[in-house]
């Protein structure tokens, strides 16, 4: 089995990051937990590469950044994708975040809001964390070591719709692609922080995107929580997406957050 390729590294630090396009708008993509870079590969094909330039990331822990030492938490992520968007000469850019990226982009938000001129969270886990039960809890957290946990949790947050062999597909990149201390020190960042009263009432345009089929970050989640935090706040749910969107339903995504990110001119 093979990974999906997103390009080659362009630098080894703060991050390593492949760009795509050429356009003005400025745009830095996060991945989520579960994998690296590489889970944008689906949406590259599509992208409007003349409007705007993106940027894919490597946290550290993930990717080619697997070996790079750190806190692995996410104010430490959001200072390395300001430190990048340093390097790359960019004073104002956009932010995208699947997930736990998305909590790194509203890190990056909470200490730099006049540089982002849009965020976007895909399926994203709010400001305020993700309080789970303890049977949740330890799945999640026995999921570094325990490849079978990875798939559930996989198969469960797109809805128990998915193929197997897209299951499996996931999870090797799950597994080649994470560092299993890394893996497991991110998520007592990501689901445990609570830093929503740095990013309250922030008028960034703000939009979530959620799958109608994940049971976990939902619209009524959103609602609960993105749209009470962000005055300029949006929302869209893909009918037929789970937590995975940008592999189930990629052109829906691209075409979903485009348009938002267009309509900043």
């Amino acid at each position: 089995m093979t990974v999906p390729a997103i390009g080659e590294a362009v630098a080894p630090f703060p991050l390593p990051y492949s760009l795509h396009g050429s356009g003005p708008h400025k745009i830095i993509a996060v991945h989520g937990w579960l994998a690296d870079r590489a889970d944008y590969a689906a949406t590259l094909p599509d992208l409007d590469r003349e409007s705007f330039t993106y940027v894919f990331v490597d946290l550290r822990g993930y990717g080619e950044a697997r070996a790079t030492a750190g806190q692995y938490s996410t104010a430490e992520g959001a200072a390395d994708i300001v430190a990048l968007a340093d390097g790359l000469g960019w004073q104002t850019f956009s932010l995208i975040g699947h997930s736990m990226g998305a909590s790194v982009a509203q890190r990056v938000l909470a200490v730099s809001p006049e540089r982002v001129r849009r965020l976007v969270g895909v399926s994203p886990v709010p400001a305020c964390g993700l309080k789970m039960p303890p049977d949740q809890w330890e799945l999640f957290a026995s999921a570094a070591e325990k490849p079978e946990n990875r798939r559930l949790i996989i198969d469960l947050t797109t809805g128990s719709r998915r193929p197997a062999a897209w299951l499996d597909r996931m999870v090797y990149r799950s597994q080649t692609r994470t560092d299993p201390k890394a893996f497991r020190a991110w998520l007592d960042s990501w689901a445990c922080e609570d830093f929503r009263t740095k990013v309250e009432g922030v008028r960034t345009p703000a939009l979530a995107v959620t799958g109608a089929l994940d049971p976990a970050i939902t619209a009524a989640l959103m609602r609960q929580t993105w749209m009470r935090c962000y005055p300029e706040a949006e929302l869209a749910e893909l009918d037929c997406a789970g937590h995975h969107a940008m592999d189930e339903t990629p052109l829906q995504l691209v075409r979903t957050v485009e348009d938002f990110l267009r309509a900043d001119g």
